[in-house]
């Protein structure tokens, strides 16, 4: 009643003004303002209601209610304000979806992580165990450190990896752009894997047309694409052949590597570049992380790197660098 007094003091004192004049005029002008204040009063205590019908329902909003509606408010400036409250509320919902699913991504990253480790860390805790051994004799020695030694260097191939893989998420990588010759390439990429290649007498086939080239990281395209030979290699059969094809276009220059191998399980198709994945035979051999690091270098760097079976059968891994940025 306190903030209705100056206007009560206001009308009374206009309604005695005019009572000199005209007694009507007077009595109209009461009206008028009492009625101005009526329609004044009623216009507060909807404003209120609202107000507080909003506040319930963020109050909803918070304490995890999944349907909310803002229907109510279809009128004045209550309305752009719910909008505006369920649009941010969607948005919320969506990053905490999208925080939940990184939160079960990483816990599940760990444990495959935890139990990937663990195992090459018995086996090397088993083999010092035997080396500790007076009895052991120079051979089995040398044979105990050699497979120590193979351990190690799994352990280490797969610690360095993850880490690039992390900061490849983080957005830590600077990519060095320079013309990048595939000729050159491949030589760089083959090199690693010549006596691994050597001792399974596995044949390289290229078909190079002309001088393809693109703008690139030199160092990491080659880890890009040594993971995907090697990967290639451990599924050829001894004898077998790997075939790279290389061209370009006005768009994009391609690379394709097909080995000789059995091919793909259909199953296995669309998680092979998933970080590791184990499903068949196919790959439970590997840690699951060599083609998820190829294509996350690969598409960091305005690329692309797709698989499938190749026909009559093999698998067939094509990697393209585009002249022009992805849509």
């Amino acid at each position: 009643m306190k903030k209705y007094l100056l206007q009560i003091v206001i009308i009374l004192s206009g309604g005695i003004f005019c009572c000199f004049f005209s007694i009507p005029a007077a009595c109209i002008l009461l009206l008028c303002g009492f009625l101005l204040m009526l329609i004044q009063s009623v216009s507060e205590q909807k404003q209120k209601r609202n107000i507080l019908e909003l506040c319930n329902k963020i109050s909803e909003i918070l304490n995890g209610k999944e349907e909310i509606q803002f229907d109510s408010f279809q009128e004045d400036e209550f309305s752009i304000l719910s909008s505006e409250i369920q649009k941010m509320t969607v948005r919320l919902r969506e990053q905490n979806a999208a925080l939940l699913q990184d939160k079960q991504f990483m816990k599940e990253s760990l444990e495959d992580m935890s139990h990937q480790l663990r195992t090459p860390l018995t086996s090397i805790m088993l083999i010092a165990g035997m080396l500790r051994k007076q009895e052991l004799s120079p051979h089995e020695r040398t044979v105990q450190i050699q497979e120590l030694m193979k351990l190690l260097s799994q352990m280490q191939w797969q610690i360095e990896t993850l880490l690039q893989l992390s900061r490849l998420d983080a957005g830590a990588v600077k990519f060095q752009q320079s013309e990048i010759l595939v000729s050159d390439l491949i030589q760089n990429a083959l090199e690693p894997l010549a006596i691994s290649l050597e001792l399974k007498n596995i044949t390289i086939r290229k078909e190079i047309t002309g001088t393809p080239s693109f703008q690139g990281d030199m160092h990491y395209c080659t880890e890009a694409v040594t993971n995907i030979l090697k990967n290639c290699m451990e599924h050829t059969p001894e004898g077998g052949t790997i075939q790279i094809q290389s061209a370009e276009n006005v768009i994009y220059t391609s690379l394709i590597i097909t080995d000789s191998g059995s091919g793909i399980p259909e199953q296995n198709l669309p998680h092979l570049f998933e970080r590791f994945y184990r499903g068949t035979e196919f790959n439970r051999n590997g840690f699951g992380l060599g083609l998820a690091f190829a294509q996350k270098m690969i598409t960091s760097q305005n690329g692309s790197l797709q698989v499938k079976n190749a026909v009559p059968h093999g698998a067939e891994f094509e990697f393209r660098m585009y002249r022009i940025a992805q849509v």
